[in-house]
């Protein structure tokens, strides 16, 4: 619809002429259609590990449509089994189009060319539930050391992104802040994982946040691989005064407290980053509870126009 749209305007000078004539909001309701901001459940972890529906239930309820999960354990999410937990965010009126589930080195065997039983059960699993990303939020330490290991696993990514297609999924990878603390052959690490997966089969999910304090800044970022971040963790950063998330005296915080341009960096990472999927993540929370803290979360995205 958007590339119909604008190829449309571009071309006929009457309808230019009229789109001057429209109300600024339209095309805020244009953008919200093109993108989806939802949460990464682990903003409300110990809520969800306690009492899931309702934790689920409440989020709804303050407006949010779109969830990413962190706990896929024994073939199971938060404790329902696939089609359970589609049920639960079906009648909730949500979505979950991505989730996290660790990729190890485990998971793929060279001997057999294949992946393990466990590995092709999470992506089945995730089609169940009607994900697009299977996304992995971790990589083991060996790997940031051993260039060679690291090209190894970066191709098991993309028989992963292989595997996930059959399935109509993608495949993805989520960062923390050893991919920018990390040079191998010159290179940082981060900068690897971008030149060695296959777009069309991996996707990255930029976490702007877990970044910061080993000197990541997205909007460098986004000028050294424009159009490589379907997906977005949106944080933002205050000075910690007990280490931080990732111990670099740096945690999140409330959109729009901290030190990040987040607004800056959402809409240019919507318009040059090819981003469309925005997951807040919060995991330090100061004086209000993480329930509160999503929920203001959210009203700031909504006035940003998201």
């Amino acid at each position: 619809m958007t590339v119909n749209r604008r190829k449309f305007i571009k071309n006929s000078a009457v309808a230019l002429a009229g789109t001057l004539l429209l109300p600024d909001d339209i095309f805020a309701n244009k953008k919200k259609m093109n993108t989806i901001t939802g949460l990464q459940l682990y903003s409300v972890r110990a809520d969800m590990q306690k009492a899931p529906l309702e934790t689920l239930k409440q989020l709804a309820a303050m407006g949010y449509r779109y969830v990413e999960h962190a706990n896929y354990i024994n073939r199971k999410f938060y404790g329902y089994s696939p089609t359970e937990f589609k049920k639960v965010l079906d009648d909730l009126n949500l979505k979950m189009p991505s989730g996290h589930t660790v990729l190890s080195g485990k998971e793929w065997d060279e001997s057999k060319n294949e992946f393990s039983d466990k590995w092709k059960q999470t992506v089945e699993d995730a089609a169940t539930v009607e994900q697009k990303y299977v996304i992995s939020p971790w990589m083991d330490e060996s790997l940031r050391q051993d260039y060679d290991g690291l090209l190894r696993f970066l191709d098991v990514f993309n028989k992963s992104g292989e595997l996930c297609k059959q399935s109509g999924l993608k495949f993805g990878y989520h960062n923390h802040d050893f991919e920018f603390k990390y040079s191998l052959n010159g290179q940082k690490v981060y900068d690897i994982i971008l030149e060695k997966t296959d777009p069309a089969l991996v996707l990255q999910q930029i976490d702007i946040g877990n970044m910061y304090g080993a000197g990541g800044r997205a909007l460098d970022i986004l000028k050294k691989h424009p159009g490589r971040f379907e997906s977005m963790h949106v944080k933002d950063e205050i000075a910690s005064k007990t280490g931080g998330e990732m111990h670099d005296n740096y945690e999140s915080t409330v959109l729009g407290k901290g030190i990040l341009p987040v607004k800056e960096i959402v809409d240019l990472f919507r318009k040059k980053g090819g981003t469309t999927e925005f997951i807040i993540e919060q995991e330090s929370y100061q004086d209000i509870t993480p329930l509160e803290s999503a929920k203001q979360d959210l009203a700031v995205m909504k006035k940003w126009g998201y």
